[in-house]
């Protein structure tokens, strides 16, 4: 079992910064990925940001490409994901999730933390 728990969520105005983080622990996966995907309310799941335990693969939704940025500390088994120049549309519930490969699907990913809320005000 792998448990993921995040942090760093809060209220913040619109064109400031958040990063958030998720702990891993429990049996990770060493030559895994770790991911970011945010829902809405009365929106569907997204895939936010993902990369590898190696760091040599790293990918952004379009929607945040150039804003966003995934980062993680293996010693720590944290993923972190710093977020600049947010945008209202923003606005979600955040959520890690670990599995053994990449991806922008969330079905591919076996374990999810509990979601952090980020809310963006005007």
């Amino acid at each position: 079992q792998v448990q993921l728990v995040e942090s760093g969520g809060g209220t913040v105005q619109a064109g400031g910064s958040l990063r958030l983080s998720c702990a891993a622990s429990g049996r990770t996966f060493s030559n895994g990925a770790m991911g970011w995907f945010r829902q809405a309310p009365g929106k569907e799941r997204e895939f936010v940001a993902a990369i590898t335990w190696s760091r040599n693969t790293i990918y952004y939704a379009d929607s945040v490409k150039g804003r966003f940025t995934i980062s993680r500390d293996n010693a720590k088994n944290t993923v972190y994901l710093q977020m600049n120049s947010l945008k209202p549309e923003d606005t979600a519930v955040y959520y890690c999730a670990a599995g053994r490969i990449i991806s922008t699907q969330g079905n591919l990913y076996d374990y999810w933390g509990q979601g952090t809320q980020v809310t963006l005000s005007s």
